[in-house]
């Protein structure tokens, strides 16, 4: 059998643990639940605004 290999001094670990055994254990957090997308209808975007202006070639070719 394997000798088990020593644990290398952690500074973060320790001061943790110390807080632990002053303060408690912290709470459990809440798991926050992604919200589904919405689909949007593709006239949607047009009814509201446009996102961006735009580009001057676009406009030129519908004044053509």
């Amino acid at each position: 059998m394997k000798k088990r290999k020593k644990d290398v001094f952690s500074a973060t670990k320790a001061v943790k643990a110390l807080a632990r055994e002053r303060v408690g254990q912290p709470k459990a957090s809440r798991v926050i639940v992604p919200k589904a997308k919405v689909e949007r209808e593709p006239g949607a975007e047009a009814a509201r605004g446009a996102k961006h202006k735009e580009k001057l070639e676009t406009l030129i070719e519908r004044e053509e």
